[in-house]
C-alpha cells in the first residue's frame, strides 16, 4: 500500500473512532430524553385526569347543593308558618265544641287549605303518638314523668307539639313527655 492510502485509512479510522463515540453518546442522550419526555407526558396525563375527575366531582357536588337549596329555600317561611298551623289545630279542637256547623266547616276548609299548601311545598307531619318508643335523634323530650303503667317506661307518654319535616330534613322536632 502506498503511503497516501495508509494515511487515508488512518484518518478514516480516526474519524470512525471519533464519530462512533459521539454517535453512541448521542443515541444514549436521545434515549434518555425520549424516556424523560415519556415520563413527563405520563405525569401530565395523570395530572389532567385528576383535574378532570376533580372538576366532575365539583359539578356533581354543586348541582346536588343547588337541588338541596331549592328544596329548603322556603324553610324559613314554612318554619314561621308552623305556629299558625298549631293555632289552627287548637282552634279546631275548641270550635268542634261549638254548635255552629257552618263555623266548624269554614274553619276546617281554611285549615285544610293551609295544610295542603304547606304539604305541596314539601312539609310533612312526623307521626308520633303516645306509646311510641322514645328516640333522642327524632324527638325532643320536654320532661319525664312517672309512667302511668309499666308499658310506658322509656316511651312517649304525651305529645306536646307536633314535629315537621321539609323533604328529608327535620325542621321542628316533636316535643314529647316521656315515662320513667
Amino acid at each position: 500500500m502506498s503511503k497516501k492510502n495508509k494515511n487515508t485509512e488512518d484518518v478514516k479510522d480516526q474519524v470512525e473512532e471519533v464519530l462512533d463515540t459521539p454517535v453512541e453518546e448521542a443515541e444514549k442522550e436521545e434515549i434518555d430524553k425520549e424516556t424523560q419526555l415519556k415520563e413527563e407526558l405520563e405525569k401530565e396525563k395523570d395530572k389532567f385526569l385528576r383535574l378532570f375527575a376533580e372538576f366532575e366531582n365539583y359539578k356533581k357536588r354543586t348541582s346536588k347543593e343547588r337541588v338541596e337549596l331549592f328544596k329548603t329555600a322556603s324553610q324559613d317561611v314554612i318554619q314561621s308558618m308552623l305556629p299558625v298551623l298549631d293555632d289552627f289545630d287548637r282552634a279546631s279542637k275548641e270550635i268542634e265544641k261549638s254548635e255552629d256547623k257552618d263555623l266548624i266547616k269554614g274553619v276546617e276548609l281554611i285549615h285544610n287549605k293551609l295544610k295542603e299548601t304547606l304539604k305541596s311545598k314539601g312539609l310533612t307531619e312526623m307521626e308520633v303518638a303516645a306509646g311510641d318508643a322514645f328516640n333522642a335523634d327524632d324527638h325532643e323530650a320536654i320532661t319525664q314523668i312517672p309512667a302511668p303503667n309499666e308499658d310506658l317506661k322509656g316511651k312517649i307518654v304525651d305529645v306536646i307539639e307536633k314535629g315537621y319535616k321539609l323533604g328529608d330534613k327535620i325542621i321542628r322536632f316533636p316535643k314529647v313527655v316521656t315515662g320513667q
